[in-house]
């Protein structure tokens, strides 16, 4: 062999060795990243036009106002509509030494690709590779620090953006798969479910939206669509339905002015129904923080039910007793349980009786927004929209994170 050729395969070997070395440093790059983030959540769907993007930004906003340090990230390379949806339309990225600072709100830190352009109305052209070289830009040449939640925004569709992220963020709690209410659009957000499945990617739960019509002038819903498609997905493959947004003129109103709609009108139907989507979520953040793993007593969870003739009661407020049930979190099973008498209703009361006996979960069927802003100070999570069950279904479902929850109701 001549000198020259042993003097290529040597060379050769040093481009191999380099490409790998710069693989593993790519790698452990992304590894740091994302262990930054307690909880990284996928909004996705099969159909294109059905508001995901819309329950996106509200998980995110509402995620930030509930005090958590929150990313969201567009990976709709082709149809960026987040900047929009948050008014940042125009926003120019800045630089922290080699890495891109997010656009801020507040707490809110936001990426797109939006924010690269030059005009709004610039079409990207790229083939698959480019596409999948700045998805994974967008994770670990972003500055995105410390997160309670990196809630990402994928394109319509199982294709190639899709499956890029949901391989790349490989410890992600899981999606939520939005879909309206005609078989149409179920057909293929089906399709959806059945791509997490093939992942072994966690589906959170089913969000239908556009469910009904939310008269202006009046407040009353009407159907205007078939209903029912959420409820059926997630009857098919055993999932939780988060919730059923209806459609609103202020939806579209607050997508267009960039006006987060769960922020700028809270009062609506609109929003009280994100907020039933929204609670699920945020218990994943409030469950770890109430026990932590290397406290082995802080294991144990206890869930709050209030009952009327042995089934939960759907006036939270006005209920005979509450079933205290206390849960071991790791192995998910009931260690005691208790009856107890609530004392006469008053105003304020109820958060710091059961903040006392040490409640930190309550599974309700109704509670109004002040009596759930009054819980959250006393540390104690809340879902609403609960069905009249046994204490005992509704526990085993919501450790199994099977419980199905409609509409919260209580509107005051």
């Amino acid at each position: 062999m001549s000198d020259n050729m042993k003097t290529c395969d040597h060379a050769a070997g040093c481009g191999g060795h380099n490409h790998e070395q710069n693989e593993q440093n790519e790698q452990e790059k992304l590894r740091c990243c994302l262990d930054r983030i307690q909880h990284k959540i996928i909004v996705m769907s099969g159909k294109g036009g059905v508001g995901k993007s819309t329950v996106a930004v509200n998980l995110a906003v509402a995620l930030s106002m509930a005090g958590k340090r929150v990313g969201l990230l567009d990976v709709d390379i082709h149809g960026p509509s987040i900047p929009v949806m948050l008014n940042l339309t125009g926003e120019q990225l800045a630089m922290a030494g080699e890495k891109m600072q997010p656009v801020s709100i507040g707490t809110l830190k936001v990426m797109s690709i939006g924010f690269l352009l030059r005009d709004s109305d610039e079409a990207v052209i790229w083939r698959g590779p480019m596409k999948m070289g700045v998805i994974r830009q967008f994770l670990t040449d972003v500055e995105w620090g410390d997160l309670d939640y990196l809630v990402i925004d994928l394109p319509p569709g199982t294709g190639d953006e899709s499956l890029s992220i949901c391989q790349t963020v490989e410890n992600a709690d899981g999606a939520i798969v939005v879909t309206t209410p005609q078989e149409v659009s179920a057909a293929d957000v089906r399709k959806s479910v059945d791509f997490c499945l093939k992942l072994d990617l966690p589906v959170l739960g089913i969000v239908e939206n556009m469910s009904g019509f939310v008269c202006p002038k009046c407040g009353e819903v009407t159907e205007i669509f078939n209903s029912g498609a959420g409820q059926a997905i997630a009857d098919k493959f055993g999932l939780r339905l988060l919730g059923k947004i209806p459609l609103d003129p202020l939806v579209c109103a607050a997508g267009d002015s960039g006006k987060p709609l769960i922020y700028h009108y809270s009062k609506t139907a609109v929003a009280k129904a994100f907020e039933t989507v929204i609670a699920p979520i945020l218990a994943l953040s409030e469950a770890v923080n109430s026990q932590p793993n290397n406290n082995k007593e802080n294991k144990n969870m206890k869930i709050a039910i209030p009952l009327a003739d042995g089934k939960l009661c759907m006036h939270f407020g006005h209920c005979e007793q509450f079933a205290l049930i206390d849960v071991n979190v790791d192995t998910q099973r009931v260690t005691a349980s208790e009856l107890v008498t609530p004392p006469p209703h008053e105003p304020g009361l109820l958060p710091k009786w059961l903040g006392e006996k040490g409640v930190t979960q309550i599974i309700a069927g109704g509670m109004g927004e002040r009596a759930q802003q009054l819980f959250a100070s006393q540390h104690i999570n809340v879902v609403t929209g609960a069905p009249a069950e046994e204490p005992e279904k509704l526990v085993a479902d919501f450790l199994s994170g099977t419980l199905v929850t409609g509409e919260n109701a209580c509107d005051h």
